[in-house]
């Protein structure tokens, strides 16, 4: 059939996510999928039960937009217990269908047409569209490898007049690095006496390694104070699929959130809502992830680290990055795809998280999986 051409597109470069592609591929090719950032093992039961109680309770319809006051609250008892900051649930804090929808919300909410927005490459793949659908424009610095660090000077040079939004992430999908003391203590002087407003996408929050804290901008005062938060329920307890999320952020900034986030989901589901309150309310069930995905980091490396790979440290998050240089000159995307169908272990590329692919033989792979998953893909990466 023809059909009229109605439209222009507005995102015309856009097109399937390479999680998508590299998922699809893995099952075409019944290959061992550490490619998207999911784990392949169930959450807690008893969040499970929780869930299930609320629904039989009948906790089925709308929450309040904002979310549900006892889950916002026990948000703002834990960021208080962890940063010293205190964000008043009432107008700080609003509960998401995901990171990737409250990340859009805040570009929207504070985004016009010739804004400028900084984000760091490799970069995670919602930030730049969200920008580009809200009329912005992005200004692309990248992360300094192999260490994957901010080179503050060049942010320096960029900021101008235009300079509206800067996007950090902490722990960093897809390189597995973190902003330190000093990093947020330059942030802040630099956006010292400007209107920039900071999306500091914190989702990997809890998953981080080797004692070190997480530096959220929640606690530095002045970088608070522009600051929107994102985090992630999915991330945290194993339940990326359920798509829940938070953002806090000073109230002023909240406000006009709120305006977009009413308008693109009212509100996200109550009975989870219900069950993340309570469960919540136990601090082991986020205090000890980072145990928990520093075992499984360090058991993945254990099992490869004679292979041919040369492994890049990775600080937090559940991905570790391995480089192919010894082993292919091929472009990362290409070696990907072979590793896929001939080798069957599927991983991403990291070139597509850049705006114009910067290739340095480098591949992601999650490492948020069983045991015998990661023996399984150890046992055919030793092999290569």
């Amino acid at each position: 059939m023809n059909y009229p051409n109605l439209i222009s597109s507005k995102l015309p470069n856009v097109g399937t996510t390479i999680f998508t592609i590299m998922s699809k591929l893995a099952a075409d090719n019944n290959a061992i999928n550490l490619s998207q950032g999911f784990p392949d093992f169930n959450c807690d039961s008893e969040l499970i039960a929780l869930v299930n109680k609320y629904m039989m309770e009948g906790k089925n319809q709308y929450a309040p937009m904002a979310g549900l006051m006892p889950l916002r609250e026990v948000i703002a008892d834990k960021i208080e217990s962890l940063h010293q900051t205190r964000y008043n649930p009432e107008t700080e804090i609003t509960i998401t269908a995901g990171g990737t929808q409250a990340i859009y919300t805040a570009i929207s909410a504070i985004i016009r047409d010739g804004d400028e927005v900084i984000i760091f490459e490799p970069a995670y793949d919602c930030y730049q569209p969200a920008i580009e659908m809200n009329g912005g424009t992005t200004v692309y610095l990248q992360l300094k490898a192999p260490t994957y660090s901010i080179d503050w000077n060049q942010v320096k040079k960029v900021i101008n007049h235009r300079t509206r939004m800067m996007i950090i992430n902490t722990p960093h999908n897809p390189t597995g690095s973190i902003l330190s003391t000093e990093d947020m203590q330059m942030l802040e002087r630099i956006t010292k006496n400007t209107d920039i407003v900071i999306i500091s996408d914190e989702v990997y929050e809890h998953i981080i390694f080797d004692s070190q804290p997480h530096q959220s901008v929640s606690r530095f005062p002045k970088l608070a104070e522009r600051s929107f938060i994102i985090s992630s329920f999915g991330k945290t307890f194993h339940t990326t699929g359920w798509k829940m999320g938070y953002c806090v952020a000073p109230a002023n900034l909240m406000a006009e959130f709120r305006k977009v986030h009413q308008f693109l989901v009212f509100c996200v589901n109550s009975p989870i809502q219900y069950a993340l309150a309570e469960y919540m309310k136990d601090s082991n069930n986020y205090k000890g992830l980072n145990k928990f995905y520093q075992d499984k980091r360090d058991y993945f490396v254990s099992l490869i680290k004679n292979s041919r790979f040369e492994i890049t440290p990775c600080g937090g998050t559940y991905f570790q990055l391995l480089n192919y240089k010894k082993l292919s000159k091929e472009k990362d995307t290409d070696y990907a795809i072979r590793l896929t169908k001939e080798n069957g272990i599927a991983s991403v590329p990291i070139s597509v998280f850049y705006h114009e692919a910067v290739d340095n033989n480098v591949l992601r792979f999650c490492f948020a999986k069983k045991e015998e998953t990661l023996e399984k893909a150890a046992e055919i990466l030793n092999k290569i």
